[in-house]
């Protein structure tokens, strides 16, 4: 192939169908735990988490509550990938081999929210969400509707094993946030005219970029756990969910709607959730109650 405009303009033709079907290909996971939130700028501040929605009785005048001053903010981050492509490959016709690679890539870029949503979920034992507390903790700080003084809240159960996640993900704002800032875009330097790569080392880039982040929603909409999953436990951290009340002592409504494993509790998720019989052939009262979403970026 004579390399000249033209030909470069075909080949990046080429390889921007290949990414792109590489792209569709990818069915991501996140959109089931995660609210996407579209960002115009280089941080969004999330300060209205400090309220959780819920109405009232109207009578009289109007009660205002003024916004509590938790401050939680999502930075978003930069993320890149680059192939380069020799100039001899496009010169003795060999572009084809790369073709498979640009189909790699679309899927790296299809897939990537996974992986920041999931390393947050893997992270949420000890990183902070908008109370200053971690994300899953046992003392989360809320006020008393008796006595209006500040008493701790858990959304975790104990122990030494491999979490599971019991979440309610039917409200508008899921328990974690997919930030987006700027979409995944396939990019190319190939100039020989302006590229110091192309005069240099007689290689052309091609890449991919964009701008995201993940964060927690309410803390409420999910609960996890080191312990064993079993009946009893997880009958336990769904009755604590649906336990939750708002400050003026009224159950805010939370019902967990999926159970979230990785491939250590699969097994045992299936055995819970969609077995017609327990063990010891009883019928069992837990099938179909929850959606069991397993997760191959989790343990």
């Amino acid at each position: 192939m004579i390399i000249d405009q033209q030909s470069l303009d075909d080949l990046f033709r080429g390889f921007s169908r290949a990414y792109q079907n590489g792209f569709a290909e990818v069915k991501p996971y996140w959109p089931q735990i995660a609210t996407m939130i579209t960002s115009s700028t280089r941080e969004n501040s999330y300060a209205w988490l400090g309220k959780f929605p819920k109405l009232r009785e109207w009578i009289g005048s109007r009660v205002y509550e003024t916004m509590a001053t938790h401050r939680y903010t999502i930075r978003n981050r930069k993320f890149e990938g680059t192939v380069e492509v020799e100039a001899d490959d496009i010169s003795d016709d060999q572009y084809g081999m790369y073709s498979p690679l640009f189909t790699e890539m679309g899927r790296s870029a299809a897939a990537h929210p996974d992986e920041l949503v999931f390393e947050m979920l893997d992270q949420a034992f000890e990183a902070e969400c908008y109370d200053g507390q971690p994300f899953f903790d046992t003392d989360h700080p809320v006020i008393d509707p008796e006595t209006r003084k500040e008493v701790s809240v858990s959304n975790m159960q104990a122990g030494a094993g491999v979490p599971w996640y019991l979440m309610d993900t039917t409200r508008a704002l899921k328990p974690l946030i997919y930030q987006k800032r700027r979409e995944y875009r396939f990019v190319r330097k190939d100039d020989p005219k302006t590229s110091d790569r192309v005069f240099d080392q007689d290689k052309f880039t091609y890449g991919v970029d964009g701008r995201a982040a993940a964060g927690f929603g309410f803390w409420q909409m999910a609960f996890a756990s080191k312990a064993d999953l079993t009946k009893d436990n997880l009958r336990a951290a769904r009755r604590a969910m649906m336990d939750l009340k708002n400050e003026a002592g009224r159950p805010l409504g939370v019902k967990p709607n999926v159970l979230v494993v990785g491939s250590t509790h699969a097994d045992a998720a299936r055995d819970l959730i969609l077995a017609e019989r327990l063990a010891n052939g009883e019928t069992n009262t837990d099938r179909n109650l929850l959606q069991i979403i397993e997760i191959p970026h989790l343990a």
